[in-house]
């Protein structure tokens, strides 16, 4: 089926262009979101006479989505889920978790704006994408724990870590120097 989309949809197109998608696809979720018109010239001559309107809108609900997104970028949020021993959780972290842990930080974003491929299944860290806008979209670090105290800990050893390994990169590089002066003593003594 030919339409023609509204506003500019991930993977298909932008606004304007005339696109070819399964009918399924069309009925059930472009045409009923109102994101595109039959590829008809009634509604080509209609598309053009609003285009300057639509462009408008879309320009203003992508300024908002912006200003949204320098607040929300490399937010850090915190699930408590029960796990066991091994750190897999009993049951998961869906879309809609992460979203409503969102929401409990101040932001109003939708399910559906949560780009989680599959569910979280264990304890960590994890970046998730949130889709503000068809055009912007911003990473939010989600970290599963057991408790507070754990993610605590957690990020404490996170923060830890690479200051350890600087610490072991002189150490070698200290290790090196040594070995290399008693090779040119040995080399001397010959």
């Amino acid at each position: 089926m030919e339409v023609i989309l509204l506003e500019r949809i991930e993977k298909l197109g932008q606004m304007g262009d005339t696109v070819s998608v399964k009918t399924g696809f069309a009925r059930n979720y472009l045409l009923p979101q109102k994101k595109a018109l039959r590829a008809t010239k009634a509604n080509q001559e209609r598309f053009e006479g609003q285009r300057v309107q639509l462009e408008a809108a879309n320009l203003q609900r992508r300024d908002e989505a912006q200003a949204v997104a320098t607040k929300l970028d490399n937010l850090a949020v915190l699930v408590i889920r029960q796990a066991g021993e091994g750190g897999m959780l009993y049951g998961s972290v869906s879309g809609r978790d992460v979203a409503d842990t969102i929401k409990e930080a101040g932001f109003t974003i939708e399910r559906r704006q949560v780009n989680l491929d599959t569910p979280i299944k264990s304890l960590g860290s994890y970046p998730v994408r949130v889709s503000l806008h068809p055009e912007v979209a911003v990473t939010v670090v989600v970290t599963v724990a057991r408790s507070q105290e754990e993610a605590d800990r957690a990020a404490k050893s996170a923060q830890a870590a690479p200051v350890a390994e600087e610490e072991e990169e002189l150490v070698e590089d200290e290790d090196q120097g040594d070995v290399e002066a008693e090779q040119a003593a040995d080399d001397s003594e010959v």
